[in-house]
């Protein structure tokens, strides 16, 4: 019988073959499947020292002496301090020469070095102190107290308020062109992490497609793929699952949901290695599908190929999306925006956050360069019927785009 909850149909529609298994045991039954992590090598202090110095030289290149980063993706990038963000500040400075400090509590220092994972100068400060004020002071010992300090552009404003308040004569200034600078191009080691990540992804997917059932909620379907995740070696990210009229809304819909036969399954689930991530979607017909749904899934899987067609080293990440769009267009969708059609952007930027830039998406002028990473996901959306999204991410290298996970065939094999 395990053998039979196993075997995918191949060209034929899913139908569920688990009915006389409850939901708990489905996703309990990962026996078998092999860690796909178990080879993945994270990322090393000599990495993030070459990250640290491309940062130092972007700095220099853009006239800025020094960057404060939040807890968050770009602190993990740059010095592996995994922490979180309170009122209490936790930081990280990085100058234009080079040199880290991390500031912090006193009485966090033993937790923040724990993850640390670069040479830094760790400064504490005590409840009754202004933590911004121990900044200045490192930075002017480096005559760094004035001219420009950029700021990570997720940091919230009462640490840029406070950083212009201790540092009055210099000026608060955007630091995405450095911190961008260095994270939208991926490593060979990031990318490695992110193709095991990927692998893992369509790993559990094809686990958790045959255990699909009549009745099943989103909710069902969620735990089974979560638990083939774990199993195969990834953290589970997330799993949107939405069923039915639900699919037509790309984020879903609040209202009860239950698998039925000849409905749209959507699926878009992710996850992480050694921080790094996945992000696929796949849109499958329980049970029979008709000629639209099949229809609109070939026309969105095309989309997918105008895409990356269109992603050429050079290219204007926008145009992209126009190229998607002026398709679309063509065939009776949008225009534009518009509903029915594909009311998002073409893609995002992936790595170590699921969304991080640049975008695909109409007017965005950033040149594509190798190590560029972005999902590609033009779905099209028909309110009050169904929605189909396909989802698989590239990365760009020196002769063009390359597939994380290969976009299936057709909507009897989603899986491949």
């Amino acid at each position: 019988m395990a053998m039979q909850r196993r075997q995918f149909l191949g060209t034929a529609a899913l139908t569920g073959l688990a009915a006389s298994m409850p939901v708990s045991a489905l996703a309990a039954d990962t026996a078998g499947l092999p860690n796909l992590a178990a080879k993945a090598v994270p990322i090393g202090t000599e990495e993030r020292k070459a990250r640290i110095a491309k940062a130092a030289a972007l700095l220099r290149a853009n006239d800025i002496g020094a960057l404060l980063i939040e807890p968050g993706s770009s602190l993990i990038y740059f010095t592996g301090v995994e922490w979180w963000r309170s009122e209490r500040l936790t930081a990280a400075v990085l100058t234009r020469d080079g040199e880290v400090a991390i500031v912090t509590p006193f009485f966090e220092e033993p937790s923040v070095r724990e993850s640390l994972g670069v040479p830094a100068d760790v400064l504490t400060w005590n409840e009754d102190e202004n933590p911004l004020r121990f900044v200045f002071d490192w930075l002017a010992k480096r005559g760094l107290a004035k001219g420009r300090i950029g700021v990570e552009e997720t940091v919230r404003y009462f640490a840029v308020d406070g950083l212009q308040k201790a540092m009055p004569d210099a000026r608060v200034v955007n630091g995405a062109p450095v911190v961008r600078g260095c994270r939208m191009i991926k490593s060979a080691a990031e990318l490695a992490l992110m193709q095991v990540a990927n692998d893992i992804t369509i790993a559990a997917y094809r686990h958790t497609a045959p255990r699909i059932e009549a009745g099943m909620t989103p909710a069902d379907i969620g735990a089974i793929m979560r638990a083939a995740t774990r199993a195969l070696g990834g953290n589970s990210e997330f799993e949107l699952i939405l069923l039915g009229e639900a699919s037509a809304y790309p984020h879903g819909s609040g209202k009860p949901q239950a698998v039925k036969a000849g409905e749209v399954v959507l699926m878009d689930c992710g996850a992480t290695v050694h921080g790094y991530q996945s992000d696929i979607s796949r849109s499958f017909v329980y049970g029979k599908a008709s000629l639209r749904q099949r229809q609109v899934w070939d026309e969105m899987r095309k989309g997918q190929d105008v895409a990356f067609a269109a992603a050429r080293i050079g290219a204007a990440a926008g145009t992209v999306d126009d190229a998607v769009r002026a398709y679309y267009q063509k065939l009776g969708w949008g225009p534009g925006y518009r509903l029915p059609g594909t009311s998002h952007r073409t893609g995002h930027g992936i790595g170590l956050d699921g969304h991080e830039p640049v975008n695909l998406v109409r007017g965005e002028t950033t040149k594509l360069a190798a190590g560029m990473c972005f999902s590609n996901e033009p779905g099209i959306y028909i309110p009050g019927e169904f929605g189909i999204r396909l989802e698989d991410c590239f990365y760009m290298t020196d002769s063009g785009p390359k597939w994380f996970s290969e976009p299936p065939p057709s909507i009897d094999q989603p899986f491949g």
